[in-house]
């Protein structure tokens, strides 16, 4: 029924329901991930959601909670404080001569990931996106005004796909994704795929957005990062991960100069700002994350390889154990949808992903994430092995 109401001028004002929706997020789906927390119980054992349960770094809290304190709740820099800036530079200057000037802090690893699409992507453009891959890069094309189109990573070691890339490149294809350590894979990149991503940029003149949020979590191997190939890449990186403050959203772009002032120009318009006692906690701690690092890696690896051995164990899934990040992501030979079988398992009381949540090629997948302690994994293997031994 439509209801009007009176403001103070006395002028008739609509029904909120008859407000119209921008036809740019009526088309974006909501996340796939998101969608399973509601088919399952309050003693569900959650495995869908990449969170790590260890506690953030003491240094973090106390640096955070000392900015606060101390009065630093005001507006900042929109790129972030120099103080941090520099210090995520020099972290990372094992891959390239950085300077503050490339990094800018933003609020969360996401928000980074739209700023890049919104200062980079044009109407019509066309985004290549890792399929499987995060479900957001897609929708942040859309939301730009541009398409996408997902290709295919490898079976077994989800490389991107080379020849599929190339197969998909178009006149108006303007950036490529790639994910390196992958959620919801867990691939990593390797030096062969790397350099032939780098090839392609060069030749077809179409810039590469990396996401680099996992390269902390990597077992086997080591993290290659495009933050040297400033010429024709952007890299995304965060802190949520890391240091475990996912709720603190706190990220970073690096990018070459003249890039970085669009796209802190873009920041603006987004937020004005990061947050800024965090990004004093952040300071505080990243000189000296290293133990803590070594620690969760081992930690996660220790799961990691808990995690693979009961898949592996169960009649009709398979896979090769992750070389990174903290999702495994098998296979499975069942004749049935992954949102279904997704949704069963949490009928059942065992939260995860669907593989078709990540692109139409993750498909016949389903993804867990191991950032849980061991106790929640083997009950959710127990869970997994009986649900597709009935289905079987």
């Amino acid at each position: 029924m439509f209801v009007s109401y009176t403001n103070p001028k006395n002028r008739m004002l609509p029904n909120r329901d008859t407000m119209k929706i921008s036809r740019r997020i009526s088309e974006v789906p909501m996340s796939g991930i998101r969608k399973m927390f509601d088919l399952a119980g309050p003693d569900s054992i959650n495995l869908g959601l990449g969170e790590p349960d260890l506690a953030p770094p003491s240094e973090a809290i106390e640096g955070m909670n000392r900015a606060a304190s101390a009065g630093l709740n005001k507006y900042g820099p929109t790129a972030g404080i120099p103080e941090l800036r520099d210090a995520v530079a020099k972290r990372y200057s094992m891959y390239g001569d950085l300077k503050g000037s490339n990094i800018m802090i933003t609020p969360s690893g996401s928000s980074a990931l739209l700023e890049i699409t919104q200062s980079m992507v044009d109407p019509g453009d066309d985004v290549l996106i890792p399929s499987p891959g995060f479900v957001i890069y897609g929708p942040h094309a859309q939301l730009a005004g541009g398409s996408y189109t997902e290709y295919r990573l490898t079976e077994g070691d989800f490389q991107p796909d080379i020849d599929d890339i190339q197969s998909k490149i178009k006149p108006n294809t303007k950036m490529i994704v790639v994910t390196t350590p992958s959620n919801p894979t867990g691939g990593v990149l390797d030096e062969q795929t790397y350099k032939a991503l780098c090839d392609i940029a060069a030749d077809k003149d179409i810039t590469i957005l990396s996401d680099e949020v996992y390269d902390s979590f990597v077992y086997e191997g080591k993290h290659i990062s495009f933050m040297n190939q400033l010429d024709k890449a952007v890299v995304v990186n965060g802190f949520s991960k890391m240091m475990a403050v996912t709720g603190w959203r706190m990220g970073f772009i690096c990018a070459n100069e003249e890039v970085m002032e669009s796209l802190i120009r873009m920041q603006y318009h987004v937020c004005a700002s990061p947050n800024m006692p965090a990004q004093y906690g952040i300071l505080e701690a990243l000189p000296n994350i290293e133990p803590y690092l070594e620690n969760a890696r081992s930690v996660f690896k220790a799961r990691r390889d808990l995690i693979s051995k009961r898949i592996n164990e169960i009649p009709g899934m398979s896979i090769i154990p992750p070389k990174g990040a903290f999702y495994a992501f098998p296979s499975y030979d069942l004749d049935m949808p992954s949102a279904e079988l997704a949704n069963e398992l949490a009928r059942n009381g065992l939260i995860c992903t669907p593989g078709s949540a990540f692109g139409k090629y993750g498909e016949n997948h389903l993804r867990f994430s191991y950032a849980a302690d061991e106790k929640k994994i083997e009950e959710g293997m127990n869970i997994l092995e009986k649900v597709i031994g009935r289905l079987r």
